[in-house]
């Protein structure tokens, strides 16, 4: 019971499907929660793979894309990539520590926010069209659950940065080796049952790029925040579109 509570919290923390926990809940179901994210990501994935599949019996490859790219956003509400957006914001300021989380926390959008999501999305929808091309839909399948890989890895390997509280602390503090392992476990399942062994190899691969990732945008803080977990949640997923582009098309 427990287990399927966490998973409809994320669901409705994570998506804009609208499931009401009427359960108690506390910091710590949001951390340990996260261990199932790559099942959020599935679902998604799933919702995104059909999306394009009949998208692409009615449009051309390219608007099917650009429709597919929508649907993603209209799915999460884009909750990862005001992540995305803050975190750049911040980090590209070339502020002291303090000042970095004072424009992340801000709700104003910045340039480096608007540059980024626009590349982001815009890099998205031209691998997505190649994807739809190729009928290669499990790659939309997977795209959201390597970029839940990026989320769990971030909260397992980080400090929290701020010395205040907030949402992304829950995940931080509470998600721990055991979260990472058993997402992990998931998530090569996942990968193996669309790619077999090369799928495995790339479940691996994202999990060290988001290593990476939450490093390098966690260098000037000092640590993580969520906005820093939803950012790479987003680049992972961008990783992930250009490494199965290279596999194919290259």
């Amino acid at each position: 019971m427990i287990i399927l509570k966490r998973f409809l919290l994320l669901l409705q923390f994570m998506t804009t499907i609208p499931i009401p926990v009427n359960q108690d809940v506390g910091d710590e179901d949001f951390g340990k929660g996260l261990a199932l994210a790559p099942l959020i990501g599935l679902l998604i994935g799933g919702v995104v793979a059909c999306a394009g599949y009949v998208l692409n019996m009615f449009f051309a490859p390219a608007i099917s894309a650009v429709l597919v790219v929508i649907t993603y956003i209209l799915l999460t509400g884009g909750i990862h990539l005001d992540g995305l957006g803050d975190t750049f914001d911040g980090i590209f300021s070339n502020r002291p520590k303090e000042k970095i989380l004072e424009i992340m926390r801000d709700s104003r959008v910045g340039t480096y926010a608007v540059l980024v999501t626009v590349c982001i999305l815009g890099l998205n929808a031209v691998l997505i069209y190649f994807m739809i091309s190729a009928h290669m839909y499990f790659t939309l399948v997977l795209m959201p659950v390597a970029g839940r890989i990026g989320s769990v890895v971030g909260a397992a390997v980080s400090e929290y940065a701020r010395s205040e509280p907030g949402l992304g602390k829950s995940f931080i503090d509470y998600c721990g080796l055991k979260e990472l392992i058993i997402a992990l476990i998931i998530s090569i399942i996942t990968f193996f049952s669309f790619r077999g062994f090369t799928g495995v190899f790339l479940c691996i691969f994202m999990f060290l790029s988001a290593v990476l990732l939450v490093k390098f945008l966690g260098r000037k803080i000092g640590g993580a925040t969520g906005d820093v977990l939803g950012a790479v949640c987003e680049l992972n997923q961008t990783i992930f579109l250009i490494i199965s582009y290279l596999l194919v098309f290259r």
